[in-house]
């Protein structure tokens, strides 16, 4: 599907009438920082031939910049803002709820705002959790530690009436959720069913996902992070295998179904000789699967670092039954599965191996944000704050081609973002590890069954 077939258009509240607090300028060559206009705008599509014709553009096709408006909708004297981070931890979450109330409180003057604990259940009163005042004094040194200082959870996000309720009763007018693409499928249903009710409350999204799988915008905030933390273990992989005979290092990195964080940790690192992710299958058995090729690369060099993402593999393993509380597959564990096949192999050869196993997950989802990402998360919460402020909803704010942009939330969550295994990032992965481009023994046959699948993934 290309990019003309979406609406990039930004619902808004209304008319924006009051005079921003904020005194920036309207022209240029001043040296006084201007407002953004909602005449502002970006294009998605940058890939082009020399036969193609780009534009006139309907307003539709183009994203809307994200900025402080020189008029805005609320009254900060009568707002009542409310922040709410849900999902699994992620690097950068103190820091966009710093961002947000430094920014409500210093630059708009709002003075209530409320933090709901511990995600949507903050919000349902069966769990009987208390708000949190936040004012900058309480948020100023959050950044500095990871997790959250309002606590998340997963799930909740289907109960829409009770969510609304809550909303509405606690006089909010503007809500930040932060979170990933289940959480933002349920901060739209909200935002729509206060929309039903004639409410006028700003629902704004902030994107928090791990994996980086979000459509639409370059990265999500942690994403650099657990980068950095994942090359960490990376090393110790590889210091580990190097020091031993036959040493092997296997890491299980996130990515359910996205494997960016496994495809940079590679490239970032040039430690790694084989990285498995899910957009990429492949056969542990037979003259092309990984298991040959990792007896080989044993033979040769005497050591070998493994990235596995945690969604890879998954038609090889008995799947479990269900889902977790965020709606998500559950998946079979990758890492212990290939642990032990590992094992298997190497002891029915007779070859000697010495295996360690590595799964920093939690440590990375709970660490504090890189500076990258601290600068990144600043700006997305002080350009989700110009958005409320100026009357704006259902969105969430995205950086695309280095640019603050509003986007839909019902786009960003119409598809999910992977590792193209045509393109170049998979290619320079390729590249840095030496790793065969597939480890499959019937090339024909396994080309046919994937375009069947992505068959029926495009319906």
């Amino acid at each position: 599907m290309s990019d003309k077939q979406f609406d990039f258009s930004i619902a808004s509240l209304g008319p924006c009438k009051v005079k921003s607090p904020i005194q920036l300028s309207s022209v240029e060559g001043d040296f006084i920082a201007n407002y953004v206009t909602d005449d502002e705008f970006i294009r998605y599509r940058l890939d082009t031939t020399t036969d193609d014709v780009v534009g006139p553009c309907a307003r539709s096709e183009l994203l809307e910049k994200a900025g402080p408006r020189e008029n805005i909708f609320f009254n900060p004297s009568h707002v009542h803002a409310a922040i709410v981070t849900c999902g699994g931890l992620c690097p950068g979450l103190n820091d966009v709820v710093r961002s947000v109330v430094r920014c409500l409180w210093n630059r708009y003057g709002v003075k209530r705002i409320s933090g709901i604990r511990f995600g949507f259940k903050g919000l349902l009163s069966e769990y009987g959790f208390e708000t949190l005042p936040l004012t900058p004094a309480i948020v100023d040194d959050c950044h500095k530690n990871g997790g959250s200082i309002l606590g998340t959870s997963r799930g909740g996000g289907d109960r829409v009436i009770e969510i609304a309720d809550a909303i509405e009763n606690m006089n909010i007018n503007m809500i930040f959720i932060i979170g990933g693409d289940g959480t933002q499928r349920g901060s739209l249903e909200v935002a729509e069913e206060i929309e039903k009710r004639g409410l006028k409350i700003a629902v704004i999204g902030i994107p928090k996902t791990v994996d980086n799988d979000l459509s639409f915008i370059q990265k999500s905030f942690g994403f650099d992070t657990a980068v950095v933390k994942a090359a960490e273990s990376v090393a110790a992989a590889h210091m580990e295998a190097h020091s031993q005979i036959n040493g092997i290092g296997l890491v299980k990195l996130m990515g359910r179904e996205s494997g960016f964080i496994a495809t940079h940790t590679a490239i970032a690192s040039h430690e790694a000789n084989f990285v498995l992710i899910p957009e990429v299958p492949f056969e542990l058995e037979g003259p092309n699967g990984f298991l040959h090729h990792l007896e080989q690369r044993l033979r040769k060099r005497h050591h070998a670092v493994i990235v596995v993402a945690e969604g890879a593999g998954q038609d090889l393993l008995k799947a479990e039954e269900g889902t977790d509380d965020s709606g998500n597959k559950k998946l079979a564990d990758i890492g212990v599965f290939l642990r032990d096949k590992m094992a298997t192999y190497f002891k029915s050869i007779g070859m000697h191996i010495n295996l360690k196993y590595i799964d920093p997950s939690y440590q990375i989802r709970s660490a504090p944000a890189a500076p990258i990402d601290s600068i990144y998360c600043e700006r997305l919460g002080n350009n989700a704050v110009h958005a409320a402020m100026a009357g704006k909803t259902k969105l969430i704010i995205g950086l695309v081609h280095n640019k603050f942009v509003h986007l839909p939330i019902s786009v960003v969550t119409s598809k999910r973002n992977y590792v193209d295994p045509e393109g170049s990032l998979w290619r320079d992965c390729l590249d840095a590890t030496s790793q065969p481009i597939l480890m499959v023994n019937d090339r024909d046959a396994f080309l046919k069954n994937s375009l069947n699948r992505n068959r029926g993934k495009n319906r």
